[in-house]
């Protein structure tokens, strides 16, 4: 298996009349943008298998920020994403599309990625827990690092009915305003331990993860989440599974 590599498609696009361009999220060189020659064509044997979801085994060469595929296998059929769970997924890819570097290692982001996707073909409920424990690991993997167990002011532990208010770069400081940026000590104890036991915690880690992913994400909207929006249109649900924007 010299020179395989496990990964997923991100995201694809038609290039010239038979080709594909590719977004892959790879396990040992992170993101890489592929070219997947003739792979469109009538006769190729990859267009079953270059879709997103599909675990792969693939191999690529040449130089620049744009490689050529030189072969691809699916290890297993595609993992069953439908209805809210496949704008789930397709969230989480386009985030991932979106914020990693191209060409930078992030092995053990796969794994976290391989069982959120893995999770949400499971999933019989919300999607939502799953959605904002992936988007906790991503922040920590990008390097964002945060005390939520105590006070950026004092050092002292938080306690569940105090309010803190979070401030970029420095962490969670006790205060009396209640904006969009504060937060209780009992939802800073939920995010710390990525468990979410009711609304009201899963409300407020749905608020942090976009705060926290606003900077890294930039100013263009997710197409995923205008998906979302015209899926829950059509199909109305009482618990919006993706973090969309405020009124």
């Amino acid at each position: 298996m010299d020179g395989w590599q496990r990964a997923f498609v991100l995201h694809g696009r038609p290039y010239s009349e038979t080709s594909l361009l590719l977004d892959l999220f790879t396990e040992s060189h992170g993101r890489i943008k592929l070219l997947a020659k003739g792979a469109r064509g009538r006769r190729s044997h990859l267009k079953g298998c270059l879709q997103p979801f599909t675990p792969l085994l693939v191999r690529w060469g040449g130089k620049g920020g744009v490689k050529t595929l030189r072969a691809a296998e699916a290890v297993s059929l595609s993992l069953p994403l439908s209805g809210l769970t496949l704008y789930s997924g397709l969230y989480v890819n386009e985030v991932l599309d979106r914020v990693l570097e191209a060409e930078t290692p992030y092995s053990s982001l796969f794994f976290d990625y391989l069982e959120c996707i893995q999770s949400l073909a499971g999933v019989s409920g919300s999607p939502e827990r799953i959605l904002r424990r992936f988007e906790l690991a991503l922040l920590s993997h990008l390097g964002y690092g945060i005390d939520f167990l105590h006070c950026a002011g004092s050092g002292e532990p938080v306690t569940d009915q105090m309010t803190y208010r979070y401030r970029a770069e420095k962490g969670f400081i006790a205060s009396l305003v209640v904006d969009h940026f504060s937060f209780t000590g009992r939802d800073l104890q939920a995010l710390a331990n990525r468990e979410f036991p009711d609304v009201d915690t899963l409300k407020a880690a749905k608020r942090f993860t976009r705060i926290a992913l606003k900077p890294y994400l930039g100013g263009k909207p997710l197409k995923s989440r205008e998906l979302f929006r015209q899926f829950t249109i059509k199909k109305p649900s009482s618990d919006s599974a993706l973090p969309v924007d405020e009124p």
